[in-house]
């Protein structure tokens, strides 16, 4: 299956073919992954309570969580998964999420609320297992970026599919997420062929990117030893990522409702086109540089350069100087370019210029179970602690206190990562 390994002859034409397909591959398989998880978010669940709290916020919060434990049991799955499982491993826990999403339709309100929770505990490694068909190889910039841009835009597509669904269907709210999946279905088996006949990296590859292999616990430990104040920055900063993306993301419905356009569902895709569009062209010309080192620096310019900009159009738009729609993109911009810029360069430029024998799903998935375990306390304190402020007054501060967070962890990770970077050489 993997038998470009060692291959003569390599030469841009092929190149180029095995990035087409391995880009279509990452950006559609990913893109059907979202068809399993976000749609719910389409649906208000007008006048469903539990608990005194509405029944959305419950839904949120369990699949926040189920993917949080997710994410935290894919440091270990991920880092071990071996390229000989990753088909069956992919198929297994799309089709497990697929039979949530049944049950949830099945099981009446409000006892379908823990299956939600199952639905995030096989959907948070689908990155994982997607994203190790492509590291370690000298096109992983472009390639990640391509599958990155998948979950700006996927969210967006797949709301819009169940929101369309919900207006012109009439499909009841809690059978809208099966419904909405099941229209993903042959896009999603097309990905998973594509993603099995990919070829291998090549030799080229290996002596630019390092070889990729499974840690096992004490590769693990040694990894953790030697980078800890690093990562410990660099897991911080992606917290504060996390927890705005996911507020934007899950909340978007009430956001544009806020301001005026709750029932313009084609909204929930077009305002993140810009910005699809944006990250993926800055992203991809980060294969221009072969030089890993300056690569990875770029990581935390771009971060704090976001943090900063993200800070004044946030206030520019509480003083009405700009639009919300306007807002809307420049901020999903403004985060999502260091948000993706870990996904594909960060992580994997740090094993590369190190020179570790490892993978990077091992450090995405720190990363991811310290920032889903960040958004899960953030919306349960702005559920429970602060239910008086409006969503939209919320949006504004919590885009204001991530781009400062950002900003001051990119420039602290700079220089450390420059100190290692001495002894590096």
């Amino acid at each position: 299956m993997h038998q470009s390994a060692g291959l003569a002859g390599y030469s841009y034409r092929t190149n180029a073919s095995f990035v087409i397909k391995a880009a279509a591959a990452a950006f559609i398989t990913y893109l059907s992954m979202y068809a399993f998880r976000k749609p719910f978010t389409a649906a208000t669940y007008d006048g469903l309570y539990l608990w005194g709290m509405q029944y959305k916020l419950w839904l949120v919060l369990a699949q926040l969580i189920g993917y949080t434990c997710s994410k935290f049991l894919g440091i270990r799955f991920i880092a071990e998964l071996t390229e000989q499982n990753r088909i069956a491993v992919l198929t297994g826990l799309m089709s497990f999420a697929l039979l949530t999403l049944l049950l949830f339709g099945l099981i009446p309100y409000p006892y379908n609320l823990p299956v939600m929770f199952l639905n995030g505990l096989p959907l948070g490694m689908i990155w994982g297992v997607v994203f190790s068909f492509l590291e370690g190889r000298r096109t992983t910039e472009l390639l990640g970026a391509v599958m990155a841009s998948s979950f700006i835009i996927s969210s967006g597509i797949v709301k819009s599919s169940g929101s369309w669904l919900l207006q012109n269907w009439n499909i009841a709210e809690m059978w809208m997420p099966f419904v909405t999946a099941l229209c993903f279905i042959p896009l999603l088996v097309l990905g998973i062929l594509l993603l099995r006949n990919l070829a291998g990296p090549d030799q080229d590859d290996i002596a630019s990117r390092t070889v990729r292999l499974p840690m096992n616990k004490v590769e693990r430990t040694a990894f953790l030893k030697r980078f800890a104040p690093g990562i410990v920055m660099a897991v911080c900063l992606y917290v504060a990522l996390t927890v705005f993306r996911d507020l934007r993301d899950n909340f978007a419905v009430e956001f544009w409702q806020a301001i005026g356009f709750g029932d313009s569902p084609a909204l929930f895709t077009f305002s993140e086109l810009p910005t699809a569009v944006a990250v993926l062209v800055v992203i991809s010309l980060m294969i221009i540089i072969r030089d890993n080192k300056p690569a990875f620096f770029s990581t935390l310019i771009i971060s704090a350069c976001a943090g900063l900009c993200l800070i004044v159009v946030s206030q520019l738009f509480s003083k009405g100087r700009i639009s919300g729609v306007t807002w809307m993109i420049l901020a999903g911009a403004l985060m999502y370019l260091p948000y993706i810029a870990y996904h594909t360069i960060f992580f994997e430029r740090w094993l590369a210029y190190f020179k570790y024998k490892g993978n990077a799903g091992f450090l995405m998935y720190m990363a991811d179970t310290a920032g889903y375990l960040g958004s899960t306390i953030v919306l349960i304190i702005k559920s429970f602690a602060t239910p008086h402020i409006s969503w939209l007054d919320f949006f504004i501060f919590s885009a204001t206190l991530a781009g400062f967070l950002i900003l001051i962890l990119s420039v602290f990770a700079f220089f450390y990562f420059k100190k290692q970077a001495v002894h590096n050489e």
